[in-house]
C-alpha cells in the first residue's frame, strides 16, 4: 500500500465517513492490546476473522472478548460448503491485507461480511485499518452499512 492509496480511507471517504485513524506504537496485535490502547471495553474492539466457504472468502466481524461460533457462521451463510479458517496466503492474496491487519472494508475484491450482533451494543467500536498498530473508531451501524454486512448472532454463548 502506498501513501497515495489507502483503500480503507478511500472506502470510508466514499461512504462520507471521515477517516480518523489512530496509530498506537505500543501495539494493537490482540483485542486486549487494542482495547487498552484505545481506552475502550474489550467488546468494542472489532476482530476481523477470515474464513472460506468453498471458494468464497468470508469476513466475520466479532466483538473482541467473544469467540466465533463456526456453526452459527455456517448457518448464517446458508452455504452447502464447510466453513474453515482461511490460510494466511488466501487472506493476503484475496483481501490485500495480512492477517492481524485485515480491516472490515477496503478489500482488493468484494467479499461477504457477517457482523456479530454484539457489536451493536456499543456507541463506537474500533476496527483494524489495514496497517499494523493503526485502528479507527466507527459507529457500529455505520460499520455495518459501509461493510454491507449481514448482522446476526455468530458468537459462542455459554448457556
Amino acid at each position: 500500500m502506498t501513501q497515495e492509496h489507502d483503500p480503507v480511507a478511500d472506502a470510508l471517504n466514499a461512504a462520507g465517513i471521515p477517516a480518523a485513524f489512530r496509530t498506537f506504537p505500543e501495539g494493537t496485535d490482540t483485542a486486549e492490546q487494542a482495547a487498552a490502547a484505545a481506552g475502550c471495553e474489550l467488546n468494542a474492539i472489532v476482530k476481523s476473522l477470515v474464513f472460506m466457504a468453498g471458494d468464497e472468502l468470508i469476513l466475520a466481524l466479532v466483538a473482541g472478548g467473544n469467540r466465533l461460533d463456526e456453526a452459527k457462521l455456517a448457518s448464517a451463510l446458508e452455504s452447502a460448503h464447510r466453513v474453515r479458517k482461511a490460510t494466511a496466503r488466501e487472506v493476503e492474496s484475496r483481501t490485500g491485507f495480512k492477517i492481524g491487519t485485515v480491516p472490515p472494508i477496503g478489500h482488493r475484491a468484494p467479499l461477504r461480511v457477517v457482523i456479530d450482533r454484539e457489536l451493536l451494543n456499543h456507541r463506537e467500536v474500533w476496527a483494524a485499518s489495514g496497517v499494523r498498530h493503526r485502528i479507527f473508531p466507527i459507529a457500529p451501524v455505520m460499520l455495518a452499512a459501509v461493510a454491507h454486512g449481514l448482522i446476526t448472532d455468530i458468537h459462542q454463548t455459554t448457556d
